[in-house]
């Protein structure tokens, strides 16, 4: 009895009859809204804001692989081999990749510190708008 209960399981559907070339197939059209900065901001949780996170592991790893192969290529006394530019390539794109993460958080930071003031700012007149 289980080995029968094996063997309905096992056997695969019918597929129906294809259309005939008469009939017509439905065409649907599907509009993609545009969305702007805030929805954008909504949908990703502002993980769009964050380049210096996700760059600086990246930069980490591609960094350390220069280094591994520029290190490889120069014991084996390889100068001016294919290894050795790539390893010079895998390197100086860590290095780029680890500048503009330091760049994208300085300017996070200087932009943070600009909101604060403003923020500040306007409390301090809101607060004399009042008590005046």
């Amino acid at each position: 009895m289980p080995e029968e209960a094996h063997k309905d399981a096992m056997k695969t559907p019918v597929t129906p009859e294809k259309p005939s070339i008469h009939e017509h197939p439905m065409v649907t059209t599907v509009n993609i809204p545009r969305l702007n900065e805030i929805q954008l901001t909504a949908a990703t949780g502002g993980a769009e804001l964050s380049c210096y996170r996700c760059t600086i592991p990246f930069g980490v790893v591609v960094l350390i692989a220069g280094i591994v192969v520029t290190a490889v290529a120069y014991s084996f006394n390889s100068h001016g081999s294919t290894i050795s530019y790539f390893g010079l390539v895998l390197l100086s794109a860590g290095v780029v990749l680890l500048a503009s993460s330091a760049v994208c958080w300085r300017v996070r930071l200087e932009r943070k510190k600009e909101r604060r003031r403003e923020s500040q700012t306007a409390l301090v007149t809101n607060q004399r708008s009042i008590f005046s």
